[in-house]
């Protein structure tokens, strides 16, 4: 995964904080037609709507997962939640809320913070770990409205600290031990 996510190809794109910043700024320029959508036709697929409860997120419970006298019944749940939608949510994980919540609010500070602070953790080219776009592979692709921080976190000797942020100051603490009781569930 280290190695892949390294050598990962995506075309360069503008920054979206930036893009945004000029727009709400009143420049007269015209939205780039990249990031914007158009509504979809009736033929057009639906993938999800509605508060169709077949369209939500499968959940598993770590809990009656490794309970003897319910982990077959969540077994099923997991199989199914794996072959039919390639992610599940899981609950009664163990990782506490504090560190959960350490991780979420160093992620909200570091996206605060001016662009050019951001870029001290730029992706570089050829590679996905760092700030800003990736999966970009075509000039006429339909772009998010969105930046983001792909940093490496397993195995630890993989770590790549040019692509962590130093500000917040707890930002790499916050990541260690998300990633280390992460790891212990997985």
């Amino acid at each position: 995964m280290a190695e892949a996510a390294r050598e990962t190809w995506s075309l360069p794109v503008a920054n979206v904080q930036a893009l945004a910043d000029t727009c709400n700024n009143g420049a007269d320029e015209q939205l780039p037609e990249r990031y914007l959508s158009k509504e979809p036709s009736a033929e057009e697929e639906v993938v999800a709507a509605g508060d169709d409860s077949t369209c939500a997120i499968p959940v598993i419970d770590l809990d009656r997962l490794v309970d003897p006298r319910s982990s077959s019944s969540e077994c099923a749940k997991l199989v199914s939640a794996c072959h039919h939608w390639g992610f599940f949510q899981l609950i009664n994980h163990g990782v506490a809320d504090q560190v959960i919540g350490n991780l979420k609010s160093d992620v909200v500070e570091f996206f605060k913070q001016p662009l050019e602070v951001k870029e001290e953790c730029a992706q570089r080219p050829g590679s996905l770990e760092g700030y800003g776009q990736a999966f970009v592979v075509s000039e006429d692709q339909k772009l998010d409205w969105g930046d983001m921080l792909y940093v490496l976190v397993q195995p630890s000797e993989s770590r790549d600290l040019r692509f962590r942020p130093t500000r917040p100051p707890s930002f790499r603490n916050s990541v260690d031990v998300y990633s280390s009781e992460t790891r212990e569930v997985g």
